[in-house]
């Protein structure tokens, strides 16, 4: 499965491209993130192995973006509780791809695909409330805060997508 942007192709993650994501995934990407960096490439394969099980099984996807010019690894999109009506999405992207609308571009794509695939009411996207970047984002997709959430890093609220065909 793989979906295409402007700048970007996103592909179902492939044991291939761990070591790009290990060597992007940094305190300062998941300061806005409940979970915490692993420690080492064996630790992040636990991780991995289970993405591969899940998508199997048709429960999450976590979409690998690379650039179109040069392959080169842009970031993550995941789609979590794929089987219910109201997917979670969650986005990381490398650092040095922040401010350029990239995260737009890639999110935009993956609730196009998620909302021809899978029968969505809404989308759920938990975003920490000083992300402000992330919440303008949920917000140019006509999101709307809809619960609040506190984990032991940060407050979040939650915003609910509608899928793409309601987006006006």
């Amino acid at each position: 499965m793989h979906l295409s942007t402007q700048r970007a192709t996103l592909g179902l993650f492939m044991p291939d491209d761990a070591p790009d994501i290990f060597a992007h995934i940094s305190p300062v990407i998941t300061r806005f993130m409940a979970w915490e960096p692993p420690a080492t490439p064996a630790d992040f394969e636990e991780i991995w192995r289970g993405w591969l099980d899940t998508a199997e099984e048709g429960a999450e996807f976590h979409f690998v973006a690379r650039s179109r010019d040069d392959n080169r690894f842009l970031g993550v999109v995941g789609v979590h509780a794929a089987r219910s009506d109201t997917p979670e999405l969650g986005i990381w992207l490398r650092s040095d791809m922040h401010g350029k609308g990239l995260g737009r571009e890639l999110i935009g794509a993956v609730i196009g695909w998620a909302s021809r695939s899978l029968p969505v009411r809404h989308f759920e996207y938990p975003v920490a409330e000083d992300n402000i970047a992330s919440r303008r984002m949920a917000e140019a997709f006509g999101g709307e805060v809809k619960e609040r959430r506190s984990n032991p890093k940060y407050r979040s609220v939650v915003y609910h997508v509608p899928p793409a065909a309601d987006i006006t």
